[in-house]
């Protein structure tokens, strides 16, 4: 553990009073202080200008990482906090905070006011906010939350023989399952006495209960400005009337007890944990639904990318262990034969001739990727991209059951309509059919420019291509120090590689405003609800010459392996490094003061924030990556396995910048990836097709193949003459003047290139042969028949694979049957409680409907 975890998590230990229970109420005296809570009558604002300038709260008595208000009984559910910059917007952001306190209040929630003199730095105001019980269980039912009515009783899945084998992977029990699984119903006000409410302080969780808070804040009002209603903290943040709002993290360690924090940290976290399994019931209960349905993903993406990781190993294997049988790398570096071929200049005047077994090395290199096992991989990663498609539907369908998310409809949660839409939409029209009213939407198209600006790019790296090779050829000529490494190091990969560099940079810039210019553009739309704007602002940031003898396919792995391992390098220094950066910097000045004025409220102010995105960029970073693992996977066998590689270390960046680096997120409600499902399906056909063009167009299988069986005259070893046989003949005295090298010290008459086309003798002289055409032919027949095959076994291998496991959809059917059977009883119950009570209204007509409702919800 670093010392900065440990001031995060360990150094400020809470100092409990005897008896106090972990993350319960505390028993704390308030001698000392005379200052009202908010929550009497007064908003912060209002409680903050009675606090005398000469009196200071005595935080003595109170733990300084308490998560309660000074009573010590009521949870702190949120925060807020703000500067008082004495600019000319003071008074206006002045009254903006008293009438939003005051709606708050109105609204049911409770204040407490921290001065500025109690902060760290004697700047900071910090509003504390509570819900109280009341408040809980009406937006409970306006949210739809669903809370515990009896335990389950369906028994446990049967053990897998195998468990014992995977037992070093394992986590504790109570760590994977921090709490027993319940039949649930959506809470009702009415119905109180149906769920099981042991303690009303513990009933809804934290990320329960900031989420409830969150909704109220989203939408509560701060009064009327040139003529329109202004709400919403989301504006009263943008505006610096405050300067943050987030939920509190847990409580860090202390001796007698774990926060689910310091669990989650201690078992996730750490890097030394990276071949364990994922708490995610843990993690879905601290962050929520949305944030552990991606832990989920992830996983199992990782998981599954051993299998691929493997097969790419054995394949890169064959192509190493089987280099030095390689005919057409042994002709290349052949003194006699490679030694001989002179080539033809790779551009205009300043290029020289050169021989064909300057490229020896290349060559062997080559092979490593270009061979054989190349057509397989390519059919693999095809099969392969269904089975996790199809097996992660079962996973998610599992998780759906097991988070109590099969009823969850995007209506209840995320069709909510959005503050914003409902601000700025105000024209409605009139539904025909239903004659209602419905709001008017606009809608702002993605402006073309972003595409040009692209190609524009693009465009702009073949120019340097074109321009830079003539200079490494001559750098690379005329420089002595360079002569060791020429065949190594050829003008070809010195150029692809500082052209991959450049590609990757410009992608950095081009994602740093296209970033920006997205969310704008989606924020000008006005979607309807949350899912609507995340599924929009996803779609449009998704959206978002002649090779070496051997070969395109290794200029291809260059780039690739440079572009992926850029991304990869770099987003962790994103993830990682610049909020760790950060966190110590805003952190160093609190470790020179007392410990007792770092509060936990303070401590999580100066973390990052994970921002309304922060997801949203988690799952970009990732299936981008699995773009080119499964668009251009032909090129790379290795793809694979620098992604699982990547992943592992990924899974643990995440969790340990979640638990340590960032304030907690509030709670979210998802039950699947969402559009992510339909990008990656969409991908993984049209990796199908890209695949087949690599071998077929960059690779050099297919050409070598037809001499093999059409062209080779050797029968003894059909593929020697195969790389004469690939060159054709230029006459030097047919160069163009404007276009012919400046230099032929060696007199020499012809030189030779990478074509099919007849030589400078023959009648058809320059035009392509026979041989070009059935090349070109095999390379469109193997696409066909490639995308066929491997199409058709995607559809089988989907067909044949269920979404929803059987036992799954089985639990799903008997916990309906018992929780219906359990809410029917239960009205039963009431039903005839009041008959013997008398009342007139609880009819035996309505008595016996009920009863006969219950024997219809029997299976």
């Amino acid at each position: 553990m670093t010392s900065d975890d440990i001031a995060v998590l360990t150094k400020f230990k809470p100092s409990q009073s005897e008896g106090e229970e972990c993350n319960g109420p505390e028993t704390i005296s308030t001698a000392g202080s005379e200052i009202p809570s908010s929550s009497e009558g007064l908003s912060s604002t209002e409680t903050t200008l009675l606090i005398p300038e000469h009196q200071v709260i005595d935080k003595r008595h109170q733990s300084k990482d308490s998560i309660f208000f000074r009573d010590g009984v009521r949870r702190i559910d949120f925060v807020l906090s703000y500067v008082d910059d004495l600019n000319k917007e003071w008074e206006k952001k002045l009254e903006r905070r008293k009438e939003f306190e005051s709606n708050l209040q109105k609204a049911g929630l409770e204040l407490e006011t921290e001065d500025k003199k109690e902060s760290e730095d004697g700047k900071i105001y910090f509003v504390k906010i509570h819900a109280p019980w009341e408040v809980l269980i009406t937006y409970a039912e306006v949210l739809n939350i669903k809370v515990p009515i009896r335990e389950n009783d369906i028994p446990p899945m049967v053990e897998n023989p195998l468990d014992c084998v995977l037992l070093p992977f394992r986590l504790p029990e109570k760590v994977m399952h921090p709490e027993p699984d319940y039949f649930t119903a959506p809470f009702s006000k009415d119905k109180q006495e149906l769920y099981l409410i042991n303690d009303e302080s513990t009933f809804f969780s934290p990320s329960m209960r900031n989420r409830i808070v969150n909704y109220i804040l989203t939408r509560c009002p701060y009064g009327t400005e040139e003529g329109k209603k202004k709400f919403g903290i989301k504006r009263l943040l943008n505006n610096g009337t405050y300067t943050a709002a987030y939920p509190l993290h847990d409580k860090a360690s202390d001796p007698n007890c774990d926060s689910e924090r310091f669990t989650l940290y201690m078992e996730w976290a750490r890097f030394l944990r990276f071949y364990k399994e994922q708490p995610l019931d843990l993690i879905r209960k601290y962050y929520g639904e949305k944030i552990g349905i991606y832990f989920a993903w992830l996983g199992f993406y990782t998981e599954m990318l051993f299998l691929a990781a493997v097969v790419g190993l054995i394949c890169f294997l064959y192509g190493l262990f089987t280099m030095d049988e390689n005919m057409s790398s042994k002709e290349i570096c052949d003194p006699s034969i490679g030694g001989e071929i002179i080539m033809c200049p790779l551009c205009d005047r300043d290029c020289d001739y050169w021989r064909l077994n300057t490229t020896c090395e290349p060559s062997q290199y080559s092979h490593l990727f270009d061979n054989v096992a190349t057509l397989f991989f390519a059919i693999f990663m095809g099969i392969w991209v269904t089975l996790f498609l199809e097996f992660w539907k079962r996973r998610q369908a599992r998780l759906k059951y097991e988070w109590d998310l099969v009823d969850f409809e995007e209506e209840q949660q995320q069709l909510q309509l959005r503050p914003e839409y409902e601000a700025k939409c105000t024209q409605k029209k009139r539904n025909p059919i239903t004659q209602s009213c419905a709001e008017l939407q606009v809608c702002v198209p993605c402006p073309c420019a972003q595409v040009s600006l692209i190609i524009a790019s693009m465009i702009a790296v073949i120019v340097y291509r074109l321009a830079v090779y003539a200079a490494f050829a001559s750098l690379m000529e005329n420089t002595q120090s360079l002569q060791p490494i020429s065949g190594l190091l050829t003008p070809q990969l010195a150029t692809s590689v500082t052209a991959s560099c450049l590609n990757f940079v410009i992608i950095m810039i081009l994602n740093f405003f296209y970033e920006r210019i997205a969310t704008w553009i989606t924020d000008m739309e006005i979607p309807r609800t949350h899912m609507e704007y995340e599924n929009r602002l996803t779609m449009k940031m998704f959206l978002n010459e002649e090779c070496d003898p051997a070969g395109c396919l290794i200029e291809l792995t260059t780039q690739l392996t440079i572009v992926m391992a850029g991304k990869q390098i770099w987003g962790n220094i994103q993830e990682a490094i610049v909020p760790w950066i950060c966190n110590w910097w805003g952190r160093r000045k609190a470790r020179n003061n007392p410990e007792n004025l770092y509060s936990r409220w303070e401590q999580d102010h100066d973390l990052q924030t994970f921002g309304a995105l922060g997801l949203f960029y988690e799952y970009l970073e990732m299936v981008i990556q699995f773009g080119f693992i499964t668009l251009f996977v032909a090129s790379f066998p290795l793809a694979p396995l620098l992604a699982l590689m990547n992943n592992i270390l990924e899974i643990r960046v995440d969790s340990w910048k979640l638990t340590t680096q960032y304030r907690r997120p509030v709670a979210a409600k998802a039950h699947s990836i969402g559009v992510w499902q339909e990008i990656l399906n969409g991908m993984a056909i049209l990796s199908v097709v890209t695949n087949a063009f690599i071998v077929a167009f960059t690779s050099d299988m297919i050409p070598r193949l037809v001499y093999y069986y059409a062209y080779s005259e050797n029968e003894d070893s059909p593929m020697s003459g195969y790389i004469n046989n690939s060159l054709s003949v230029f006459l030097i005295s047919d160069f163009p003047e404007r276009n012919e090298p400046r230099e032929n010290p060696e007199s020499f008459v012809i030189c030779r290139y990478r074509d099919y086309r007849y030589p400078p003798d023959h009648e058809k002289r320059y035009l392509h042969t026979m041989q070009f055409w059935h090349i070109l032919a095999a390379k469109l027949a193997f696409i066909i028949i490639m995308e066929h095959v491997v199409f058709i076994v995607k559809f089988f291998v989907a067909w044949m694979i269920p979404d929803v496991p059987a036992d799954v959809k089985a639990k799903i059917k008997r916990e309906k049957y018992l929780t219906q059977k359990i809410l029917h009883e239960y009205e039963l119950e009431k039903l005839k409680e009041r008959l013997c009570q008398g009342d007139k209204q609880a009819t035996e007509k309505e008595f016996i409907a009920t009863e006969g409702r219950m024997e219809l919800s029997r299976p």
